[in-house]
């Protein structure tokens, strides 16, 4: 098999940034073999006005026309139940990603998720309007906390998801960048009774460098250190065999979070984030290639995603098909330019797949 088409594809969880950045990573979506990106709303400050957000999609799409971008809100205490509603009713948003304080890059706005009752009213119209709730799954440390630490804050969170699926059982739920084997079992868990043909209400997704790295390969080497962390062989194995599984509630999001070079190399604390975007098709297709699941890859990287944020593809900003070719090349060791330069993931190894659009 040298060709496999794999349609409409969707990355349901990139960070494109702003400013110099966003000028250079947001063309690379559909470089990368990607057709809707679902955008991260995590900026300084963080979006979470509705002039704010259509001001950000229209930079988006005057650096890429071609990509269909899906925007969200950020979780914080100016979301109410009124304006959810009109963001909703605008077509602003497809939903609102949560991030616990501290957890991860520009994150010290996010909230408290021991406690998400002072939410449930904004949680209450994102259900009625049909909106999604994104989960950065980690549980933040407490102050003099040495019982979280950034193996096991996703497991720890888990108990938060579960309850908020049961205290909204018709809420679109993502739990973001699985990364443990507990994750896996936790989606599966609140899946149980799912049979072909049914809503799925909470899915995981799932990033392309999840799918090769381990403890090992980011201890030390700073540049495959993301948030939430790498584990251990035995997650990387059950996360593989999640993403070619055929389930529904398992679908792609890469997480794809660039950062200047010399903020993944100073010693005042590395910012934590993986350039996957550019080459985001062709790292999945290593993985599936390796697993004999190519067959598998149109389902996780287009289908479920899809219709799990019910995407009309019919409105989208080009109807290119993306397919998959086998044909090798080179990761560069840099993208970038005299103001700016980002490391891609698995700089300098060859990869066996190239996407084209037709």
């Amino acid at each position: 098999m040298s060709e496999i088409e794999l349609g409409i594809t969707a990355d349901m969880h990139v960070h494109l940034r702003d400013g110099k950045m966003m000028e250079l990573i947001a063309p690379t979506v559909r470089e990368g073999g990607i057709s809707v990106a679902y955008i991260m709303p995590n900026l300084v400050p963080p979006i979470t006005t509705i002039d704010r957000v259509v001001e950000y999609k229209q930079q988006l799409e005057n650096l890429s026309p071609k990509t269909t971008f899906l925007m969200s809100f950020y979780l914080s205490p100016e979301l109410t139940p009124e304006l959810i509603n009109e963001a909703a009713s605008k077509g602003a948003i497809q939903g609102v990603k949560c991030y616990p304080a501290g957890v991860t890059t520009n994150s010290a706005h996010g909230v408290d998720p021991n406690d998400f009752t002072k939410f449930y009213p904004v949680f209450e119209a994102m259900e009625k309007n049909n909106l999604v709730l994104n989960l950065h799954g980690e549980k933040p440390a407490k102050k003099d906390d040495e019982e979280i630490n950034i193996l096991n804050a996703e497991p720890l969170f888990l108990p938060i998801l579960e309850k908020l699926h049961s205290d909204f059982p018709n809420l679109k739920i993502i739990l973001e960048h699985c990364t443990s084997k507990q994750a896996v079992e936790m989606i599966e868990k609140l899946n149980s009774g799912y049979k072909p043909g049914d809503k799925v209400n909470v899915a995981g997704t799932i990033t392309a460098h999840h799918l090769s790295l381990t403890i090992d390969n980011w201890a030390g080497n700073p540049i495959n250190y993301c948030k939430p962390v790498a584990k251990f062989p035995q997650d990387k194995k059950y996360l593989i065999e999640a993403v070619t599984s055929g389930k529904p509630y398992f679908f792609f999001g890469s997480d794809s979070a660039p950062h200047p070079i010399e903020g993944k190399a100073r010693h005042t604390g590395v910012c934590a984030g993986i350039y996957t975007q550019k080459y985001a098709i062709s790292y999945l297709a290593e993985v599936f290639e390796k697993k004999d699941k190519l067959d598998q890859l149109k389902k996780f990287v287009s289908d479920f995603g899809l219709e799990f944020y019910d995407v009309d593809t019919s409105k989208l900003k080009n109807s290119d098909k993306c397919w998959l070719v086998k044909r090798k090349f080179n990761v560069p060791e840099i993208i970038g330019n005299k103001e700016i330069t980002v490391v891609p993931f698995k700089a300098g190894d060859e990869l066996d797949w190239q996407i084209e659009w037709r």
